[in-house]
């Protein structure tokens, strides 16, 4: 009997023995080989494992990104001063015109008449004019009675040159080189004065991309601010550019500033040879749809630190957990300010001498929770 439970304890010995050796393998192989081994045994088996990251306290550049259209600065609106039948419309909407070409025209028959109607008028207060100085001399007529006369000749020679004014606005040339951007009569409309028949894209003084960018955005954007587009039409290239124009007011229906950048062709030593037959600026339509990038002379003095840190993100605010000084690490709670994003990593205010921050692990913690550091090599990659 004894020698069955000397063997019986034997088989409990050596079973607890194959156990405590196979929980020590599991133990090291689950534990990374990058670990801080006396941080494990300082802060014990219960510690959480986070990933630590540099951050840097620098003045940052703010970028403001936008979105708009590219196309001619000028952009003329063009009318008949007077109201009329249009009799001929010579341009369609796309063609290229020279300076003083001849775009449309109305039927000149009523304007002509009025013309000679106001020539009559003046002829005849001539006349008029002319007999009373007569009479006048000849004691019959009143100083009064010549001044009226002179008055009305006066007034019928304004007829006429009012009617010659309408007589040639009754066509329209062109006031540049550009573009017909729109056409918007066909021949034999009847229109009022001042109603647009084309729209032209002027070419003397270039084409811009305009966007429209927020009040906050506005207050850091300058003239000659340096800017970089790229349109889905030309993939691949980026064109360089500097804002020209910066609105001093909002657009009554968006709420935004109105911002102008001047564009030029990238250059050919930045392109890859696949970029090589990618279109240019100056064979870009008007209309094209482009993301400019403004790179501000404003900065934000802050800390970066990767956005990956961020939590608890509540419009321009966060929550941060860094590491205590010493061991057993611990997590500390921040709640700071976001400034600025610029790539993968964020500037905020509201860190002061920290030098590392937690990423990977930060939405598994609470303020004083033990933590266990484990590095990462540069690729990124975690250590096996």
């Amino acid at each position: 009997m004894r020698t069955q439970i000397t063997l019986a304890l034997l088989m409990v010995s050596a079973l607890s023995l194959t156990a405590c050796k196979a929980k020590a393998k599991a133990d090291a192989t689950s534990t990374p080989a990058t670990t801080d081994s006396a941080q494990v045994t300082a802060t014990g088996a219960d510690a959480i494992p986070v990933t630590v990251a540099d951050v840097s306290g620098n003045a940052i550049a703010q970028q403001v990104v936008a979105t708009g259209s590219y196309g001619p600065r000028d952009q003329i609106p063009l009318s008949f001063k007077i109201g009329g039948v249009v009799a001929r419309v010579l341009v369609d909407q796309g063609t290229a015109v020279r300076r003083g070409q001849l775009l449309a025209a109305l039927d000149l028959r009523e304007i002509d008449a009025m013309v000679d109607k106001a020539r009559v008028g003046v002829e005849k207060a001539e006349r008029d004019a002319a007999r009373v100085a007569r009479l006048v001399t000849d004691s019959v007529a009143t100083l009064a009675q010549s001044q009226d006369a002179n008055s009305a000749l006066d007034a019928s020679r304004a007829d006429l040159a009012t009617a010659r004014v309408n007589r040639e606005y009754a066509t329209i040339v062109a006031p540049q080189a550009g573009i017909v951007e729109q056409r918007l009569v066909t021949a034999g409309t009847t229109i009022g004065a001042g109603t647009p028949v084309f729209t032209l894209g002027g070419s003397a003084r270039g084409r811009v991309l305009r966007v429209g960018v927020p009040d906050r955005d506005a207050l850091r954007v300058r003239v000659g601010d340096a800017a970089t587009v790229t349109f889905d039409a030309a993939r691949g290239v980026t064109f360089p550019g500097v804002v020209t124009l910066l609105g001093q007011s909002a657009d009554a229906r968006t709420g935004t500033y109105a911002v102008e950048i001047q564009l030029r062709e990238a250059s050919s030593r930045s392109r890859t040879p696949a970029e090589e037959n990618a279109p240019s600026l100056t064979s870009l339509p008007s209309g094209l749809v482009g993301r400019v990038t403004i790179t501000t002379r404003t900065t934000t003095v802050g800390t970066l630190i990767p956005v990956d840190a961020l939590i608890e993100a509540d419009a321009d605010s966060a929550t941060v957990f860094t590491v205590s000084v010493s061991a057993p690490y611990t997590a500390e709670a921040h709640r700071v300010r976001i400034t600025q994003l610029v790539g993968d990593h964020a500037a905020v205010l509201g860190l002061q001498n920290t030098t590392r921050v937690i990423t990977r692990g930060a939405p598994y913690l609470t303020a004083g929770t033990r933590v266990r550091i484990v590095s990462e090599p540069a690729n990124g990659k975690a250590a096996p």
